[in-house]
């Protein structure tokens, strides 16, 4: 991913994020969603869930709005998405910790299935 250009930031981000923001907003107020990743503060709200919130304003925002901190997130969540694909469990995935992170990142790995 180009870090430098701003069309690429945006293409890669809407590539990597293959959820709709009804559906991201959907899947973010599930139990499932809320059980995993890692949180900074017992009881508190994963670093994944909280930028599933992010996620959402800018998959909704104009591409000519995008600001320094909304390129850094999209560079951001990109990254992720791609580094947690590259760790798939064998087997059913369905149900798992590890698609669930990624659906918390704005990725379903079961298109269809979110």
């Amino acid at each position: 991913m180009s870090t430098d250009d701003p069309r690429a930031v945006i293409a890669d981000f809407k590539e990597a994020v293959n959820m709709s923001p009804k559906a991201l907003a959907a899947w973010l107020k599930t139990p499932e969603s809320k059980e995993v990743g890692f949180k900074s503060t017992e009881g508190g709200e994963s670093i994944g869930h909280r930028s599933g919130k992010k996620i959402i304003l800018l998959l909704d925002k104009p591409n000519a709005n995008f600001t320094g901190d909304d390129f850094s997130h999209a560079r951001k969540v990109v990254g992720y998405i791609h580094r947690h694909l590259a760790q798939r469990p064998a087997g059913d995935i369905s149900q798992t910790h590890w698609r669930y992170s990624l659906m918390n990142w704005g990725h379903d790995p079961l298109p269809g299935k979110s």
